[in-house]
């Protein structure tokens, strides 16, 4: 009963800390003439990765490795298998090439250093966590100075800047909201699994992440009823490269990450760069420089059948 109680009330938080998270990225975004893309894969992709940087940190501090790896691993796949899968069955998305050529790609590029480093020694040490911490840096001071508007945006009455103190608030209670909301969803989902006998990597991998996901689902779907397109698919990708060059690059700072279960290795993180990869063609089709339903099942669908081969 405990543990359906915390994920009622961390979905309620999740929701909520979405929203609020939405009007302070539109508000900064108005203020300082940034385009929206970037807010949403800075500011809004730093809050909404929050969580999956606690639970990795905790959990290598802990003595679980592969619940820390899992969590970031799964949430990737997660976030374009699931998060973006749902965003384009509620509206399809036109991307620019500007897109298509910075971002994407620096996404890919997280994703093969993050393979470069764990998949011949197994182990995420001191060093690599700090080139991939100082890669981030170099990518977001990019972002900041060169990036253009790389999703095609809507003019609507709600975009009025508030003050900003207000967007700093709705910053803060957000991020905390999304982060608390999180840590009740995944204790609660843990718990239940746990219940079960799950082991460690497919709790990390599929509930942990799931559950460290629905910030990332909670911002983005918000943002897309609004018609926010370029924070909610901004915010995924941004969220992409953050667990991977932030998450595990500060985790494996404070303490080196070793792979426990080589199923990690030998069948998750395929998934993963898949996943990623494939973004690059449902791009192109059926229709050019667009994301519609289509790609949004086929996502899904990839999603569904990762997840049946991971808990068998």
């Amino acid at each position: 009963m405990q543990n359906i109680l915390f994920i009622v009330l961390g979905l309620t938080l999740l929701i909520a800390g979405g929203n609020w998270l939405l009007k302070s990225a539109v508000a900064l975004s108005l203020r300082l003439n940034i385009p929206k893309i970037v807010i949403g894969m800075t500011i809004v992709s730093l809050a909404t990765s929050a969580p999956e940087l606690i639970v990795s940190i905790k959990a290598a501090m802990d003595g679980f490795p592969d619940l820390a790896l899992g969590n970031v691993v799964g949430s990737n796949i997660a976030n374009l298998g699931f998060v973006l899968a749902i965003i384009l069955l509620l509206g399809s998305i036109d991307v620019k090439r500007s897109f298509y050529i910075t971002d994407w790609p620096m996404m890919m590029l997280a994703s093969l250093v993050f393979f470069g480093f764990i998949f011949f020694d197994g182990k995420l040490v001191r060093y690599e966590g700090i080139i991939m911490v100082v890669l981030l840096f170099l990518f977001l001071i990019y972002l900041l100075k060169f990036q253009k508007t790389a999703v095609v945006e809507e003019a609507h009455e709600d975009d009025i800047p508030l003050p900003l103190y207000k967007a700093v608030l709705f910053l803060g209670i957000g991020g905390a909201s999304l982060w608390g909301g999180s840590e009740l969803l995944v204790s609660g989902a843990v718990g239940m699994a746990n219940h079960y006998g799950v082991s460690e990597r497919v709790i990390g991998i599929t509930v942990v992440s799931v559950g460290t996901s629905i910030p990332e689902l909670a911002a983005s779907i918000i943002a897309i009823i609004k018609k926010e397109k370029a924070i909610s698919l901004g915010n995924l990708i941004g969220s992409n490269i953050f667990n991977l060059m932030a998450v595990l690059g500060i985790t494996s700072i404070i303490t080196p990450i070793e792979v426990m279960d080589q199923s990690l290795l030998s069948n998750d993180i395929f998934w993963m760069l898949g996943i990623s990869f494939l973004i690059f063609p449902l791009v192109f089709f059926p229709k050019g420089l667009r994301l519609g339903w289509r790609d949004g099942l086929v996502l899904l669908v990839v999603y569904a059948v990762f997840i049946f081969f991971t808990i068998q």
